[in-house]
């Protein structure tokens, strides 16, 4: 099963966050996961919001679904979708 990641943001929008190939099947997965993780650790997530929003790629630390809190999430959704 995909795991992922719902959080609301201060406009209330609902945003969904997975890894990229996280809903791979898992021998493929750990592979594909393995192999996209960059050298500094950062993996890239795909936050996809309820709304009209557009939909954004992060690059975040690869412990960031358990690590990372709502707010810092929330803040990365901004800045990208911001171009900041």
């Amino acid at each position: 099963m995909m795991k992922q990641r719902e959080i609301m943001d201060q406009s209330n929008t609902a945003w969904t966050c997975v890894q990229a190939y996280a809903g791979l099947d898992s021998e493929t997965a750990e592979q594909a996961i393995k192999l996209a993780e960059a050298e500094d650790g950062t993996v890239t997530v795909v936050c996809t919001p309820s709304g009209g929003a557009q939909t954004v790629r992060l690059e975040l630390d690869k412990g960031w679904l358990d690590d990372l809190s709502d707010e810092e999430l929330t803040s990365a959704i901004s800045s990208a979708g911001t171009g900041n």
